[in-house]
């Protein structure tokens, strides 16, 4: 009956447990590549992406912006971006175009180490899955030997008990 109580870990995931607990091992005794190790672009494109998308840089900007306006606005001599500001928005466009492919690089590059991060994260979710599967399985089996042996004591207490004798059920009505 308890034999259909616990299920035995099956063939393949014993494989796959044993599977990761080496390659964690090994992992431990190579000298892993560090993902954060960078090229150039890339820590150029992160310094950009950082910069950028920063309060200081907005805030300097925007204050950059209200004095070219207010240059423009106010000057009536030597106004070199008149109202429509022309000149202005072609430097935003050009900054947006140029600060673009930079924040891109940034956020793929964002987006590989996540999905590294997400496999690992993974893999360690099934390894601890099967770690825990293995531990329900060795206390499901102290559990069914220790009920045999349980079983086996009553059957031995009840074996030594002394059988009642006819006259003794008599007497005990």
């Amino acid at each position: 009956m308890l034999d259909n109580i616990i299920r035995p870990i099956e063939a393949e995931e014993i494989k796959l447990l044993h599977r990761m607990r080496e390659a964690r091992r090994q992992r431990r005794q190579e000298h892993p590549v560090d993902p954060l190790a960078m090229t150039m672009g890339q820590k150029i494109s992160d310094w950009v992406a950082a910069t950028v998308g920063s309060w200081p840089f907005i805030i300097i900007q925007s204050v950059i912006l209200v004095f070219w306006m207010f240059l423009n606005v106010t000057a009536y001599i030597k106004q070199w971006d008149p109202y429509p500001f022309i000149l202005l928005n072609l430097v935003l466009s050009f900054q947006a175009a140029y600060a673009a492919p930079f924040i891109m690089m940034s956020q793929n590059r964002q987006a590989a180490l996540d999905r590294i991060d997400a496999r690992h994260d993974y893999d360690i979710n099934i390894k601890a899955e099967l770690e825990i599967e293995l531990l329900h399985q060795k206390i499901d089996l102290l559990r069914e030997n220790e009920i045999a042996s349980l079983i086996g004591i009553i059957k031995d207490l009840h074996a030594k008990l002394p059988l009642p004798t006819t006259s003794e059920e008599v007497h005990s009505d």
